[in-house]
């Protein structure tokens, strides 16, 4: 057990030999600290935290009561073994959220990025990849193996499906079921969700060129609305707005080798 001078424990709380403990780390009442666990330098668990399994949360995480973090997947196949739940800097993890470990067959690592917020109730299932500045509402879940890339927006009571890819900037609306990949800067609605535009508000906050996002929603319509198949169109949609970032980056996103199929129009 390692426990920096500087972090202060409240003493109805839990720290199994083995844990790592850095400077300026606040533990309230009632928390369990497994012996594999890792907190870094200002995290806080406000308390009735528990943290399991071989699990490392980063610098200023803050993490609200009754979250249960690294408790051994929720997959039948589990054996027990040795797998990793990484959870990045600055995040805020709210009440009631669960984050589980890999899997050996999902590459052993559930790994969540920087500064994200995951309000009350959030489940992020094994061997999800999760990007930076994510925001997932209350009660939005995550099954197995989903990539939700940086800046991604999920909804309150949504569900991404296992396997699915989430395209960095996309925005899932409320109690939406997303069964297949979401392109970067997509916006999907729906009770099965499907393609309803772009995230357009969402560009021009982060301050977007003009003449990108405009170059961008040239190309979605020639993709997504036209009566051509996607494959059909994608060529001529990269060939027209060549040198045009974001164009680029959806395009790549679609022509990438996935398991699951694309999230499009309902007219379509």
């Amino acid at each position: 057990m390692s426990i920096d001078s500087s972090a202060n424990i409240h003493p109805s709380s839990v720290i199994d030999t083995g844990a790592i403990i850095g400077a300026n780390v606040n533990i309230g009442p009632f928390c369990h600290l497994g012996s594999e666990v890792i907190l870094n330098d200002g995290v806080e668990l406000k308390s009735h935290v528990v943290v399991s399994g071989w699990t490392s949360i980063g610098e200023n995480t803050t993490i609200f009561p009754f979250a249960s973090i690294g408790h051994i997947p929720q997959d039948l196949k589990f054996g027990g073994e040795h797998t990793k739940l990484e959870i990045g800097k600055r995040n805020r993890i709210r009440e009631h959220v669960t984050m589980n470990p890999g899997t050996t067959g999902g590459g052993g690592l559930t790994k969540v990025g920087d500064d994200g917020l995951f309000m009350m109730g959030v489940h992020i299932g094994h061997d999800c990849i999760v990007g930076d500045k994510v925001i997932m509402a209350n009660n939005a879940s995550l099954g197995g193996h989903c990539i939700i890339e940086d800046n991604v927006v999920i909804g309150a009571l949504a569900g991404v499906h296992q396997f699915c890819r989430v395209g960095r900037g996309a925005m899932i609306g409320g109690l939406s079921a997303v069964v297949a990949d979401v392109i970067p800067m997509g916006m999907v609605i729906g009770e099965r969700a499907n393609l309803d535009g772009l995230n357009l508000i969402g560009l021009k906050r982060a301050g977007v060129d003009k003449d990108h996002i405009n170059g961008l929603r040239a190309a979605f319509k020639m993709i997504f609305q036209s009566n051509n198949n996607i494959k059909d169109t994608i060529e001529p949609a990269l060939d027209a707005y060549k040198g045009n970032p974001l164009v680029e980056e959806m395009i790549s996103f679609i022509k990438s080798e996935t398991s699951r199929s694309l999230t499009i129009s309902s007219k379509d």
